[in-house]
C-alpha cells in the first residue's frame, strides 16, 4: 500500500504480523465466563493492573490454551508467573523446572539430589 505525501513523494507501508501470530475467535463461548470475570475486574479497578485481575487473566488464557484457541505458552513468557493468591505448588514446580534446566548438562547423582532438596519446603 502506498500513501501520497506533499511533493509527489510516495512511501510504502509494510504491515507486520502480531508477535504471537493470529488465533481463532471464541465463537462457541467456551471461555466467555472467564473473559467476563476478567473484564468486570478491570472495570472495577479502573483498568489498573491489579493482582486479582491478573489471576483472572491467567485463568482466561489457560482456558483459551486448553481449548486450542491460542498457542500454549509458559506463564513466564506471558508475565503471569507466581501471582499473589495462587497455590504455592505451581511456583515450586516452576522453580524445580528452572533448576533442572540449569543443571541439565551435568547428570551426576549429586546434582539430582541438589535439585530435589532445593525445591522442598
Amino acid at each position: 500500500m502506498a500513501t501520497g505525501a506533499p511533493g509527489g513523494n510516495f512511501r510504502t507501508w509494510t504491515p507486520t504480523p502480531p508477535e504471537r501470530g493470529s488465533f481463532p475467535l471464541d465463537h462457541d463461548g467456551e471461555c466467555k465466563e472467564y473473559m467476563m470475570k476478567y473484564l468486570s475486574c478491570m472495570k472495577f479497578t479502573e483498568n489498573k493492573n491489579a493482582p486479582n485481575c491478573r489471576i483472572l487473566a491467567k485463568q482466561y488464557l489457560k482456558c483459551r490454551m486448553d481449548n486450542q484457541l491460542m498457542e500454549k505458552s509458559d506463564w513466564d513468557s506471558l508475565g503471569l508467573i507466581n501471582l499473589p493468591g495462587e497455590k504455592d505448588f505451581e511456583f515450586d514446580h516452576h522453580i524445580n523446572n528452572k533448576l533442572h534446566d540449569k543443571h541439565d548438562g551435568d547428570v551426576s547423582p549429586n546434582n539430582k539430589s541438589i535439585v530435589s532438596s532445593n525445591t522442598k519446603k
